[in-house]
């Protein structure tokens, strides 16, 4: 990764505590932009309990917004991995769209969100 990029991702890491991040989530007129970089940075510095049940919820709200969207498998640690292509149309954007978001997302936290079809194990 490249010294921006780790910049990036330090200084996205620093934007928020665990306190701080819970209440902007409990707040009932916060901005929706700030309330999902809230929700961002807990999936991926707060609290393993946190993290579990913000993953489940936005397991169930996928399922509920985009019931046609399933994974084409599951990471070691159980994450569905969905294929670029449908990503794109269930967000009715391209796949280059697509693919961007998830670049700029991957350089914002400096964690992999793209995984080779190998990667994702099929569940029967």
């Amino acid at each position: 990764m490249s010294e921006q990029g780790e910049t990036k991702m330090s200084d996205f890491k620093k934007e928020w505590t665990v306190e701080s991040a819970l209440e902007i989530l409990g707040h009932p007129t916060v901005d929706s932009r700030i309330w999902a970089d809230a929700v961002e940075w807990l999936l991926l510095h707060g609290p393993p309990e946190i993290q579990e049940m913000l993953k489940q919820a936005s397991g169930f709200a996928t399922h509920q917004e985009f019931p046609e969207l399933e994974p084409e498998g599951y990471t070691e640690e159980g994450e569905p991995v969905y294929s670029v292509a449908q990503l794109a149309e269930a967000l009715q954007i391209t796949e280059e769209e697509a693919a961007e978001l998830i670049a700029e997302k991957e350089k914002k936290h400096g964690v992999l969100h793209r995984y080779d079809g190998k990667a994702a194990k099929k569940i029967q």
